[in-house]
Parts: structure tokens; sequence; C-alpha cells
């Protein structure tokens, strides 16, 4: 009774409670795609279907995204956090048991990955409001970079512990693997019917959609967004394809130090931006970022041997690690009555980027032959314009 009156009565507790919120995120988007092959083997399914599975998903959170934003100060943060949560339970776990009782096994997989993508859409618009509006002592940028951080360690967790335990009890125990890591928000979901969750004063006389788009800096904010996650995830997509297939190192060997090593740097960064936050200008330095992001992507494609190419890879991750919570907290600043709606609309731009980051990709690669050095050096125009765009930001009161 001691611990669970510390939790009601501690906004500590709330921040600690949207930690694990951006792992569920982490497990929600990272962990399903991990067991695409065995899907095809157990369900005879072909790879177009897998891929309209991702297809899916994003669709959903795009729509979850904007429906979010109009509904959540009328329903409560609370009600939609614990919702969210428990359909990513469902979600998780259903992916162990869905398939085998409907007719379809193809349909039970799109239902666990609808289930998925509506509670981390939830997750992605609920848990910044709730943190901005959290009574706390520290600096409100620290706290956000610190948040998406986790996400970053989560991205780790769930590649490596999925990657070790089908190792050691083999690819038979995914059903397993499913229902251990739906642990994770059914977790949160109690954590979040706890915790103290303060009302967001921008939402009290927020802005709404009509005046936001009525906005110059509201659409600078977009552009950001929309190149911060085409930057981020260009690379993070393709960074164990690019190193198998052109840089000629074995899958493992390429997962280890490309996909991963991006998570590890990006997070690591926003743990150094946490800390640096509140004393720096936070445009200026993602403009410093956009450039070494521009010199990562030059690094992986041009770099004479194969070892440094993985490095611009990871190198990459380093750079757009400030990017999501720094635009976040810059929105937050810039139009402080933007309300829950400004934050459906980042996430659903930084959604847009995150999917046309990776297509870009892949169509160069594949009008150049399949080439994916090309396709990644088209993808450096995301860093530049962000750039620019920071810069115009910069400028604007």
């Amino acid at each position: 009774m001691n611990i669970i009156r510390k939790i009601r009565s501690g906004y500590q507790h709330t921040i600690y409670a949207c930690y694990l919120g951006y792992i569920t995120q982490a497990v929600v988007n990272m962990f399903p795609p991990l067991l695409f092959l065995i899907f095809q083997d157990s369900f005879a399914i072909s790879l177009r279907e897998i891929t309209s599975l991702v297809t899916v998903n994003f669709c959903v959170q795009i729509a979850v995204d904007i429906i979010a934003g109009k509904i959540s100060h009328r329903v409560g943060y609370r009600k939609l956090a614990v919702f969210a949560h428990f359909i990513a339970a469902v979600g998780l776990s259903g992916f162990a048991w869905i398939p085998f009782v409907l007719p379809n096994a193809y349909a039970g997989l799109l239902v666990c990955v609808i289930l998925n993508a509506v509670g981390g859409g939830l997750d992605e618009v609920l848990i910044s409001p709730i943190v901005e509006a959290c009574p706390a002592d520290r600096n409100k940028e620290t706290a956000m970079a610190l948040l998406h951080s986790f996400y970053c360690w989560g991205v780790v967790a769930v590649v490596l512990l999925t990657t070790v335990f089908l190792k050691i009890f083999g690819k038979g125990a995914w059903r397993t693997a499913c229902l251990l890591w739906a642990a994770v928000p059914f977790l949160d979901m109690l954590y979040f019917m706890l915790v103290p969750i303060a009302p967001w004063e921008a939402d009290q006389d927020s802005m709404g959609y009509r005046k936001l788009a009525k906005s110059g800096t509201f659409w600078l904010l977009i552009v950001l967004m929309i190149t911060a996650g085409a930057s981020e995830q260009a690379m993070a997509q393709w960074a164990s394809a690019f190193a198998e297939s052109a840089l000629q190192v074995s899958k493992m060997t390429g997962d280890l130090l490309g996909p991963c090593m991006f998570a590890v740097l990006m997070g690591i960064s926003r743990v150094i931006y946490a800390k640096i936050a509140p004393k720096i200008d936070t445009l200026k330095f993602a403009m410093i970022c956009g450039a070494l992001c521009i010199l990562s992507y030059l690094l992986a494609v041009f770099a004479p041997h194969p070892l440094l190419s993985l490095v611009g890879c990871a190198l990459c991750g380093l750079s757009v690690g400030i990017f999501w919570p720094g635009f976040f907290s810059a929105a937050a600043v810039k139009l402080p009555k933007g309300g829950t709606a400004l934050f459906s609309l980042l996430a659903f731009a930084g959604d847009i980027g995150c999917s046309g980051g990776p297509t870009l990709v892949g169509m160069v690669s594949g009008a150049f032959s399949d080439n994916l050095k090309t396709g990644l050096l088209a993808s450096v125009i995301f860093p530049l314009v962000l750039i620019i765009a920071s810069l115009l930001l910069r400028q604007r009161k």
C-alpha cells in the first residue's frame, strides 16, 4: 500500500511510466518485423503479404495520429494511455494465438498488426504531452530528450534479447517470446492506472487545427518533423541490407555494427542532449547535427573500406538523435497554445517522413539497378532541407 501511495503522489512516477511507454513503442515497432520470416515459414504466406503488414501498420498509425489529437482532451490522457497499452498488449500476445484460431492465418496477423498500430500510435501522440504537462522541476527539454532516448534503448533491447532468446530456445519458441514482450505494455497499463496525470494548460485554450494551419511556424515544424523522420529511418531501415549487399559483410556483423550501433548512438546522443539542452540553442544545435548527418551519409556511401561505411551508418544515429525530442520541445516553445493537436500533427508528419525516407531509398536504388549506395546518397536531401528549415524557424519570433 505504501508503494501505491508513493506512485499516486509523485509526478516522477508519471515520467517513469512515460519512459516505459516509449519502450512499449519500441517493442510494438521492432518486435514483429523480427518474426516476419518465421511468419512466412509457419503460415506459408507470401513476401507480398508480409510487405502489406508494414503498409497497414503505417496507415493505421497515421490515422491514429490525427484522431487522437481530436479526442484526447475529451476522453482524457489517462483513459487513452491505459487503452493504448491494453490494446498493444493484446496485439503482441495475439501473434501467439490469433492466427491459429482464425480460419485464415494472414487475417490473424493483420488483426494483431492493427491492434499494435493503434496502441503505438496512441502512445506516440499521448506520451509527449503528458510529460510536458508534468509540474516537474527539471527542464522540459531535458525530460523530452531522456524520454525519446528510451525508445532507442527499447530498440536495442528488443533486437538483442529476441535474437538471444530464439538462439537459445530455437525459433519454435517465438510464441513464448510474444507473450513475454506483451508483459511490457501490460505492466505499463497498470502503471498508468495509478500515476498522477496533470491537465496540460495548452489544451485549455488550444489553437486547434484551423489556426495551426494558418501559422507559418507550424508548417516549418511540419517540414522539420518530416525531414527528421526521413533522415533517421532512411538509414535505420536500410542499414542491414546495405551492409550485407553493398558492403559484402555477414548479416550478424552488419546488424550489430549497422542498425544496432545506430540505435545505441542515437540513444547516447539523446542522453547527452538531455544534459546540455538548457544551455544551448536547440535549433542551432539541430543544424550542426544536420551537417553531421550529411557527412555520415557521405561516409557510408563513399568510404573506401566497409568498416568505415559502417561507421558512417552508426554516426548517422548519433546525428539524428536530437531531432525528434528537440523539435517537439521547440514546438512547445514556438507554439505554446498548440495543445495536443500540435503534437498529433507533428507525430503524423514524423510518420510520413519515417515512411517516405526508406521509400525514396528503395525507389532510387531500384532505378539504378538496386544500387543502395545511390539510394542512400539521394537521402542527403532530407538533412539538407532540415538545416534550411531550422534556420528559417530560428528567425521567426
